[in-house]
Order: C-alpha cells, then sequence, then structure tokens
C-alpha cells in the first residue's frame, strides 16, 4: 500500500487493524498525524519483528536460573539403570533440569549414548556375543541396538536397549528437559551435524573432558552453549593433561579460555576463591558428582551454579530451599 506522503506499508493485510488503519491513510488526515501513524506503525512492526524471530534457546536460559540448576547424571542412576531412557524419564520426573548424558561412535560412526568405552559392564553384551572388553567402537549401531541394557541394573528393567543419541536427545526435551551431551568418542563434527540436522543448538549443552575437542567444537559452531569438564584429559592444543591437582587453579582458567566454554564443570574439590575466580571471568560453575544435600547446599552457599546428582529428587529439595537467598 502507498498511502500520501509516499511511506510504503508492509504491514499483514489479514487483520482488522490494517482496515482501520488502511481507512485512515486513505483519508484526508493532516500530514502531522500521517507521519505520527507511520512512525507508530514501523515501531510496532519491529517489535512484532523482534518477538517472531527471537530464538528460544532453553539451554541459555537454564543458566541464567538465579537458583543452582539440578543436573540428573546420565538420568537418573540411583533408582534405573544409566543412561537409558527409563533413567532420563525418573530424572525428568524427580525435576532434574538438565540430563546428563554420555556418548561414543559406533562402528558405522553413529553416536551411542553409553559412558563406558566398552559394553561389559552396563550391557549383556559378553552373554550375547561370547567375548569380553569388546569397544563400543567394534560394533554397529544396528548390532548395540540388540543389546539388553536394564537386566544388570535389576530384573524390572529386563529388555531397555542402548539409545542412540539422536532418540535420547529427542526424548529428553519432548519431556520438557534439556540434555547434557558428554562426550566420549569421536571427533566434534559429528555432534555439530547432528544439532544442526534437528536444529537443537542451544536447545542442550556439550561438555568434555577433552578440551581439544570443545575448541574444535567452538570453531565449527561457535554458537553453541559449551561447558569444560576438569580437570581435563587433553589440553586445547591436543596434547594429554599431566594433572598435577585436581583443583581449579589459574592455569586451569586460562587454559579454559581457549575452548570456547563458557560454563566450568569441577569436582567437589572446587573452593570459593576458585569460584569466585571463575565468575569473574564470566563462567557458571557447575559441580559433580554431589549426592548429599548437606554438601549440596554448603557448594551452592559458595557459589556453585549447579549441581551433578544421582540423587535427582533430594538435591532439587535442596537447591530449592535455596532460591530466595541466591535471587
Amino acid at each position: 500500500m502507498q498511502p500520501k506522503g509516499g511511506v510504503t506499508f508492509r504491514f499483514p493485510p489479514q487483520s482488522k487493524t490494517w482496515w482501520h488503519i488502511r481507512r485512515f491513510m486513505e483519508s484526508p488526515a493532516p500530514a502531522a498525524c500521517t507521519i505520527a501513524l507511520t512512525q507508530a506503525v514501523t515501531i510496532s512492526q519491529a517489535l512484532v519483528e523482534m518477538k517472531v524471530s527471537k530464538p528460544d534457546f532453553p539451554a541459555r536460559a537454564l543458566i541464567s536460573r538465579a537458583r543452582p540448576v539440578v543436573i540428573g547424571h546420565r538420568g537418573c542412576c540411583a533408582i534405573a539403570p544409566e543412561n537409558t531412557l527409563p533413567s532420563f524419564k525418573l530424572g525428568l520426573d524427580a525435576g532434574a533440569d538438565l540430563i546428563e548424558l554420555d556418548y561414543h561412535l559406533s562402528k558405522d560412526g553413529i553416536p551411542i549414548v553409553i559412558h563406558d568405552a566398552t559394553f561389559d559392564r552396563t550391557t549383556d553384551a559378553r552373554k550375547r556375543w561370547g567375548k569380553s572388553r569388546l569397544r563400543i567402537g567394534d560394533r554397529t549401531a544396528d548390532e548395540i541396538a540388540a543389546l539388553d541394557a536394564g537386566s544388570w541394573f535389576d530384573a524390572r528393567f529386563a529388555g531397555v536397549r542402548v539409545p542412540r543419541l539422536a532418540e535420547a536427545l529427542e526424548f529428553i526435551q519432548r519431556g520438557g528437559g534439556v540434555p547434557l551431551i558428554e562426550h566420549k568418542s569421536g571427533r566434534a563434527e559429528t555432534c555439530v551435524k547432528l544439532l544442526r540436522e534437528r536444529g537443537w543448538i542451544n536447545r542442550v549443552v556439550v561438555i568434555s573432558f577433552d578440551w581439544s575437542y570443545l575448541r574444535e567444537f567452538h570453531q565449527l559452531e561457535p554458537r553453541q552453549l559449551l561447558g569444560a569438564l576438569g580437570p581435563p584429559t587433553r589440553i586445547a592444543g591436543g596434547r594429554r593433561s599431566r594433572v598435577a591437582s585436581r583443583r581449579l587453579s589459574v592455569g586451569w582458567l586460562d587454559r579454559l579460555a581457549e575452548t570456547g566454554a563458557k560454563i566450568l564443570v569441577w569436582n567437589r574439590l572446587v573452593s570459593e576463591a576458585a569460584m569466585e575466580r571463575a565468575h569473574r571471568r564470566g563462567l557458571k560453575v557447575w559441580v559433580y558428582t554431589v549426592n548429599d544435600p548437606e554438601l549440596a547446599i554448603r557448594l551452592a552457599g559458595r557459589g556453585a551454579d549447579g549441581i551433578i546428582t544421582n540423587e535427582v529428587a533430594a538435591i532439587r529439595k535442596a537447591m530449592s530451599s535455596m532460591a530466595g537467598s541466591r535471587s
């Protein structure tokens, strides 16, 4: 529409609002009123476009919360077989903000949700295949899908399968949670490709003890929220880490800056002073693995922004009690 004065409107012509605007603009209105209305509509349109185009990033929204976030370690592995869909469901039901899971790559390059590099501890692979200490990368995703990943924990979970990463991420998000992906093996490009194809950038958080992997990931996809687990197994330059101390030092913080990570994920030895140094650098601090509510409260009181736990319900209750003191 081209009203008097040469101002062009690109407002959707389907509403009553548009009809009234059009009638006004076609009437002999004073020029000043026309200009004022033009400016008002332009501002309104800009606000609408901003609202529509603003991306929804639940992962980033989580880390801005005042209350320390509660992260279910491998789901809710105190009461269900780790890294399985039942464990993830129980973690969500217990109130976890994020569900942590681990992945390795299968022989055919598909990300598989499992913690160990071998099948023995959490599946019936030894019984089924007659071999022990087979590595995840020794079998295809279809072969792995035939394994029982539940009976080792309890007969009630017999027949539970090892999920693929894509399946697990979709399941957790459908349940209202945010996945926390811990890399165990494979190049960053595999995970980046999956997240891009599914539209999951910043709908998840990606963490690793391999800081070289994190740096590679950040270079490929700088938008994605990353967390650096420490002490690292490999530093950003690719060299294996010779860990002199499990405590968080200034040196580790300097090294972390090379990864692009915005979250520091450290063990329970992290001190209040170390957390303060991390916060001054704009980092969030999450602590693993904490199952005692009193310890969780002490760590949160020192500044921890998140707690990774096997005991989701107990830690969620403890963190909820602190919400007022952290606001």
